[in-house]
């Protein structure tokens, strides 16, 4: 059975620091998909696809 996650249990600074990078993911995805379509390299689409699961999974609560 998997346990529910609670951000309650962690330490302080952990959820100041998870705070900060709910509300800064969304302009690095923004800023990496206008980089991605004027300058295509795989780097570019690799980082924006993991910019884009740490967005989802903030979204979801998953961390």
């Amino acid at each position: 059975m998997k346990r529910r996650f609670n951000p309650y249990t962690l330490p302080p600074w952990l959820r100041t620091t998870r705070a900060v990078c709910a509300q800064f993911i969304i302009p690095f995805c923004v800023f990496q998909g206008i980089r991605t379509i004027l300058i295509p390299t795989t780097f570019d689409v690799l980082l924006l696809a993991i910019f884009i699961m740490i967005a989802i999974a903030f979204r979801l609560e998953v961390i």
